[in-house]
């Protein structure tokens, strides 16, 4: 009597023994798997646009933080040349920069000799040029992060389809086991359009204020290159 209780308590150490272990090897891996083809899809879609945000995410960020370096004495030697005649010099100097705000002080430069309102014209049409090549491509950072939450969503819709589906066929008797697939595919779905669309809205914001830096120091660069010729000889 005393040995088969003793039997009993080792099948039950055994069994929840058993449970903790799967318990503790459910992954991210497993969950998707065991989501269904449906949830794969609009995982394997998400993990695409995740990682087109973050290629435009660090192409763009390179290209703005080399934009937004700038010396803080090229004005000054831009007057200085300007000021005394050497055109040619000060075009150099712009090239040297090669800066947003150095190609829009060039292209004011090359109007030099033509009415002011030309000049301004040209310097206007060279930033809107250079805030384009700024701002490439971080409109579809902004789509991904309204579109990842709402293709989350629709694997949600599609996990409770098959889990009711699953309820339907089951004849009254409703097992856990049958509505796991869709149980799965809608909670995993949600999750990671939701984790996309995070990350998708934060780097979108963080290339729209470091955009706006830079605009912020070409139209500073304008308007005081716009005084110096402004100033009387």
């Amino acid at each position: 009597m005393l040995l088969t209780i003793l039997q009993e308590v080792d099948n039950t150490q055994e069994n929840l023994e058993e449970v903790l272990s799967e318990e503790k090897t459910l992954s991210i891996y497993n969950l998707i798997m065991d989501g269904g083809l449906g949830g794969q899809i609009i995982i394997a879609l998400l993990t695409l646009l995740l990682a087109v945000a973050l290629y435009i995410y660090f192409e763009r960020f390179l290209a703005i933080k080399a934009a937004s370096k700038t010396d803080k004495n090229f004005m000054n030697q831009i007057r200085d040349n300007v000021s005394s005649g050497r055109l040619e010099a000060a075009k150099i100097l712009c090239v040297q920069a090669s800066s947003p705000a150095a190609r829009m002080v060039e292209k004011g430069i090359s109007r030099i000799g033509k009415p002011l309102e030309d000049i301004n014209t040209a310097i206007e049409n060279a930033g809107k040029l250079e805030i384009y090549k700024l701002e490439k491509n971080v409109s579809v950072l902004a789509t991904i992060a309204g579109a990842a939450p709402m293709i989350g969503f629709l694997g949600t819709v599609i996990g409770m389809i098959v889990a009711i589906h699953a309820i339907a066929n089951a004849g009254g008797q409703i097992d856990i086991k049958m509505l796991s697939d869709g149980l799965y595919t809608a909670m995993t779905t949600t999750v990671a359009g939701l984790i996309v669309g995070i990350i998708a809205y934060i780097a979108y914001n963080h290339l729209v204020v470091r955009t706006n830096k830079v605009v912020y120091e070409m139209e500073a660069k304008s308007v005081e290159f716009l005084d110096l010729l402004n100033e009387p000889v």
